[in-house]
Order: C-alpha cells, then sequence, then structure tokens
C-alpha cells in the first residue's frame, strides 16, 4: 500500500500522511488516532472502507454534507435482499437517519451502508482513542443527536473483500468504463484479440496479437499473455504471465506469477505473489499462497500453503 500510495504522491504532486494502528482500533479509533491530521481545521473528510467498489461520487456528496451543515453522510445503496444486511431508516420525508436495524426480518427498508462517509471534525470529539466501532457505537449516538445524514448512491456497487466478490466487483466496474466511453479501455475495434469488451490493458502489458481477451479482463503493468491465450473474467496482476495457449478463467493471478504453456486455470482461483503453475496443468478453485510451484493438477477447490 505505501508503495503504490508513493506513486501516487508523484504522479498528482501531493503530500500523503500515513497514520499506523499499533494495536487495532475498529473502524473508528484510527479516527482518534489520527486526530491532529483530521481536526487541524473546519474541512470535512472522507472516510472510505478500502473493500468497497463503486463510482464515488465525490464532488456531490461533498456539495450534499455541506449543505444539511451537521456532523456527518453515509453514503447509502439499495439492495434486492436487505434481511441480510444492517438497514438504514430515514426519518419520513427528510434525508436523516431515525435509526439502524441489523438483519430485519421484516421489510423496513432497503438502503444499507455502503461505506463511504463524509464527516466534519466534530465527529473527533465523539471517539476516544480504543478499539471503538464507528457503526455500532458512534453512527446510533450521531442519529439520535439528529448530526447523521444519507446519500443515495446512484449506479454500481459491491463489496469486494472476497475473491468471488472482488471478479463480479471488476466486472461492475469495467462495464461502468464502458458506459462512460473510458479511454482507459482497450476496443475491439482494431484490436482483434479483444472479445466480448470490458478489457482493461496497461500500456506497460503485453498480449500477443493471436491471444483471444475478455470480456471482463483487467491485465497489470508488466504482464505478459502468451501465443492462443484464451482469457475471460479474470485479473493479471503486475508481471504476471500467462504462457502460449493457455486458459484462465473466474481467477487472479498474483503479482510475478505465472500459469504454464497449455493449462488451464478457473473456477475462482488465486494465486499468490509469485506462483508458478507449469506447463499442462489444470487447476479448479484453488488458493495458492505466495512462492509455492504447483507440478501436479488440483481438480477440486483448495488451499495450497
Amino acid at each position: 500500500m505505501v508503495k503504490v500510495l508513493e506513486k501516487v504522491e508523484e504522479q498528482y504532486n501531493i503530500k500523503i500522511t500515513f497514520s499506523v494502528e499499533s494495536e487495532p482500533l475498529g473502524t473508528a479509533g484510527p479516527l482518534a488516532l489520527a486526530r491532529d491530521i483530521l481536526g487541524k481545521d473546519d474541512s470535512p473528510f472522507f472516510v472510505l472502507n478500502a473493500d468497497v467498489t463503486c463510482a464515488y461520487p465525490f464532488k456531490q456528496l461533498i456539495e450534499f454534507h455541506k449543505s444539511h451543515g451537521n456532523e456527518g453522510t453515509i453514503l447509502v445503496t439499495k439492495v434486492a435482499e436487505p434481511s441480510k444486511y444492517g438497514v438504514i431508516v430515514s426519518q419520513p420525508g427528510s434525508t436523516k437517519i431515525d435509526r439502524f436495524v441489523e438483519k430485519p426480518q421484516t421489510f423496513v427498508g432497503n438502503r444499507i451502508n455502503a461505506g463511504l462517509y463524509i464527516f466534519t471534525p466534530k465527529i473527533l470529539d465523539r471517539i476516544e482513542l480504543r478499539p471503538t466501532s464507528i457503526e455500532q457505537e458512534i453512527f446510533p449516538e450521531m442519529a439520535k443527536a439528529g448530526e447523521l445524514h444519507t446519500f443515495e448512491l446512484d449506479g454500481f456497487w459491491m463489496d469486494v473483500g472476497q475473491p468471488k466478490d472482488y471478479l463480479s466487483g471488476t466486472c461492475l466496474y469495467l462495464t461502468h468504463l464502458t458506459t462512460i466511453k473510458s479511454n482507459l479501455l482497450t476496443y475491439p475495434e482494431g484490436n482483434s484479440y479483444i472479445y466480448g469488451g470490458n478489457v482493461l490493458i496497461d500500456p506497460t502489458a503485453e498480449v500477443d496479437p493471436s491471444a483471444l481477451i475478455g470480456p471482463n479482463v483487467v491485465i497489470g503493468p508488466g504482464a505478459k499473455v502468451g501465443k492462443g491465450v484464451r482469457l475471460q473474467r479474470c485479473v493479471l496482476l503486475a508481471n504476471a504471465r500467462v504462457k502460449d495457449h493457455a486458459w484462465v478463467q473466474s481467477s487472479i493471478l498474483g503479482w510475478n506469477s505465472t500459469v504454464g504453456k497449455w493449462s488451464r486455470v478457473e473456477n475462482i482461483t488465486v494465486l499468490g505473489d509469485d506462483v508458478t503453475i507449469k506447463d499442462e496443468l489444470y487447476v479448479n478453485g484453488a488458493s495458492v499462497l505466495p512462492h509455492k510451484s504447483i507440478s501436479s493438477s488440483i481438480p477440486s477447490p483448495t488451499i495450497v500453503m
């Protein structure tokens, strides 16, 4: 994370300050730990959970937050089955939050916390430097005081904390990029190896023209894709390599990993850093820890330690 953000600092000519917990402080305690940074003036600040993906409406969110003048705003998204989540109930005819209902068995609403917030520094007065849950301890207190609002998210949203959800979230993100005709994508026009669209290829990656890529594929920096390779609904992280005539579907290939010639990798297989799958193997739903070399097929989902 530090290495990635150091590149962001350089790219955008900004200063990024890291606040690191020496012990787990929950979802609210880290805000108290960073009190000197977050509370240095009256400017509102965003808080994001790192395991969600959406279109991130920062501009609209900050404008709305400033318009109501209270302490906090929670981004919310609608779900089809609210009984699986904690549901947010607003006051009638208002964006102010009335209460939170955990996994309701009868319908009280279908809007859930999307994991993106904006606060005024006044919230820091509510948080002690100890392990604290912002969802269970701070938000109910703020709602009771009439200081917490909702802002409804338009478009896609996904919790991407698990590999299967990460792949689903990647598909949603790529579809979003296609919808807005983003120049980040590689389009089929003029690229015969693109099949079905929704393909993002880093400019530093190398793809053989005889490969068939898509739909829903991300190929990261320095990755290499060989002759006759078939990629579908998968992510290749930096410097991953897929050798000639291999097949990869619904999988995540970690940094510096290699899939050998004529191998088949599928069913939410996840390769850690520097994993090698040798030639002519079948890997079905394996989670492989870093620095492993796989020399025999894995026909059933398993963890390779």
